[in-house]
């Protein structure tokens, strides 16, 4: 494991790479009545815009608005002003929307690639820690340290099983209630917050309080996914012998993400200043981060047909705050998870930022930047008349570089 390589991809990945083709099954109940929405909002966006920048700039809103919310509430018990929870929601709404069109903006372009997919991905990884982290301080889950744990590391393990899931099989799964229901949920629960107020999840509805709903979702996701994830490893993968998509074991991927989880917990229980409990927001983020990025490698794994190491350089920052523990907190806890924090960013950033460019190098593409197109693609003629038999399975429109005519609703002429 070299701290850095010049090159993270070698010639033969980056040729399996070019020759992946996305695959994507979904049966969501939200996606097909927000298809009309995600058509309209594309045929009114400019065609110069390139389809990772609209990506982008969907995370850096959710990324801001979470941060505001989280420096008026940083130890999730303390009760943040309305609007941050109202701007909160929007912010979600805006990431949402935009991660659900920018495939869509692709195809219209004719910039679709498989840099796409990973980009889209990533910051998709990166968002899930945000997203969770938002809810549980709308809800001052902070007052439940635990609870907030799990509530947190189980939506970024749901987020990586996934993927784990799409190794083995090839092809991405998405259920009935997934991804957008979720997204849309934790949308709802910050307006609660924002028009009644955080304290209102404190009411006991029998005996539970209403904060509890939140976890018990999260539990029902978990049986949901890891359901599906056990029936695909009891089937066996589609590479010989059972085995992923890169001929590796199908259960190699839990090792790297092992390697998150368990210090996570550990250190959170051996600290002697409670380190966790005094600065939830900050140590969620920062083993979030680490969990992104050892997601980010399982998608690009995929994506190469390769092996995933199980080690990895980000999870030096964990170490600080294991080694800390061992020799006594020769160092205050908080100062070594704020180094932890800087340090596991740092890797993100390198990483993504290093595998982008060796991608747009390999396909003579630009990340932020397309070739405009003089009118935009409709699918009058190419589009299929509707049938009206059921589907139980629905081609996601997102990050896929499928033809246009495949998603459920066409796009609307932008002269329209």
């Amino acid at each position: 494991m070299q701290f850095y390589k010049e090159r993270i991809l070698n010639a033969a990945q980056l040729k399996r790479l070019s020759e992946h083709k996305y695959s994507c099954s979904s049966a969501s109940l939200l996606d097909a009545w927000l298809q009309p929405w995600w058509c309209w909002l594309v045929s009114k966006t400019p065609l110069w815009l390139a389809p990772n920048l609209i990506t982008i700039l969907g995370l850096i809103i959710n990324i801001v608005t979470t941060l505001i919310l989280v420096w008026y509430s940083p130890d999730a018990r303390q009760d943040p002003p309305r609007w941050t929870c109202a701007l909160c929601a929007l912010g979600v709404f805006v990431y949402q929307s935009l991660d659900a069109i920018d495939g869509k903006q692709a195809r219209r372009t004719g910039s679709q690639s498989p840099l796409g997919e990973l980009f889209d991905h990533g910051c998709d990884s990166i968002s899930t820690v945000f997203i969770a982290l938002g809810a549980c301080i709308a809800v001052k889950l902070g007052e439940y340290p635990t609870w907030m744990f799990f509530q947190c590391f189980c939506a970024m393990t749901l987020f990586y099983c996934a993927h784990w899931q799409a190794y083995v099989t090839g092809t991405l799964k998405m259920g009935r209630i997934d991804v957008t229901e979720a997204q849309y949920t934790i949308i709802c629960i910050h307006l609660i917050s924002a028009t009644l107020g955080a304290d209102v999840w404190a009411t006991q509805v029998g005996s539970f309080e209403m904060r509890y709903s939140l976890g018990g979702a999260a539990l029902l996701g978990a049986v949901m996914t890891l359901g599906s994830l056990g029936a695909a490893i009891v089937a066996g993968g589609v590479g010989k012998n059972g085995s992923t998509v890169a001929g590796t074991s199908i259960l190699t991927p839990v090792f790297p993400f092992a390697f998150v989880v368990v210090p996570a917990f550990i250190i959170f229980q051996k600290s002697e200043s409670q380190v966790y409990e005094n600065h939830p927001a900050l140590y969620i983020l920062a083993f979030g981060m680490v969990a992104a990025k050892v997601t980010n490698r399982l998608v690009v794994a995929h994506m190469t047909k390769s092996e995933m190491d199980y080690y990895d350089w980000s999870l030096l920052g964990p170490a600080m705050l294991f080694l800390n523990q061992y020799f006594n907190n020769a160092l205050p806890e908080y100062y070594v998870l704020w180094l932890c924090t800087v340090w596991v960013v740092v890797e993100l950033i390198r990483y993504c930022g290093q595998i982008c460019l060796e991608i747009c190098d390999h396909l003579k593409i630009q990340l932020f930047r397309i070739t405009p197109v003089s009118a935009p693609i409709t699918t009058a003629a190419a589009a299929p008349a509707p049938t009206r038999h059921k589907q139980p399975d629905r081609n996601v429109s997102s990050d896929s570089d499928r033809s246009e005519s495949e998603d459920t609703a066409p796009l609307i002429n932008n002269s329209s």
